[in-house]
């Protein structure tokens, strides 16, 4: 794991690399690139919950009792749609229990910032900690529009976590919100004139479900 742009917590391991390299090829297909996404998605999710609060249970093996820890705070997972919907499915795996929330956020092409068309989220009783999921960072105007509407909610901690992440966003979402963190596979070089993440992976939500035309 290592520190870039000094904000973004950039996981550094073989596997990432690897299967990052699979995701970033225009060769691999919707089912490979959803598999890959998995995976990293998997392995992001678990440096992104080290910090969770425990509690001590009792619990009786075959053989005699011990003391074991269980995590005690209620999680939302919240994907913005549609990309970061293949992104639940790894980090409920892990916290089966948690809550899923969707927003629904797209990026109108004239301005490059986002437009919200879906938000359920309730007016009340928050959860601990609530972790954006999304493939990419890459103007950070949707993740800083769903971080906005979490604290609109009040939950009191929240974390972010992409795929890839390009400079410009984690420095206009750190500049913003300076307490959540963020949990990415790779800083990529930087946005082109589309505010495409370059070298980048096309994409995601295309490619995660097959609708590139």
């Amino acid at each position: 794991m290592s520190d870039d742009d000094s904000t973004a917590i950039v996981l550094d391991h073989p596997l990432v690399r690897h299967h990052l390299s699979r995701l970033r090829d225009v060769q691999t297909n919707s089912d490979a690139f959803r598999s890959h996404v998995d995976i990293l998605a998997t392995l992001t999710a678990v440096e992104a919950t080290r910090q969770l609060k425990e509690q001590t249970i009792a619990v009786t093996t075959p053989l005699e009792r011990v003391d074991c820890t269980q995590i005690c705070e209620r999680i939302a997972v919240v994907p913005i749609l549609r990309a970061g919907l293949g992104m639940v499915p790894a980090v409920t795996g892990l916290i089966p229990n948690a809550e899923v929330w969707h927003l629904g956020l797209y990026r109108d092409e004239a301005t490059a910032e986002p437009v919200s068309y879906y938000n359920k989220l309730p007016g009340d009783n928050p959860p601990d900690q609530a972790i954006i999921l999304d493939p990419m960072l890459a103007t950070g105007g949707s993740a800083l529009l769903a971080i906005e509407m979490l604290q609109k909610w009040r939950v009191p901690r929240i974390a972010m976590i992409s795929i890839i992440a390009a400079p410009e966003g984690i420095r206009r979402l750190t500049n913003r919100f300076p307490d959540v963190a963020i949990y990415t596979c790779a800083v990529d070089r930087g946005l082109n004139e589309r505010h495409f993440i370059v070298p980048g992976l096309g994409d995601a939500g295309d490619r995660i479900f097959n609708t590139q035309l």
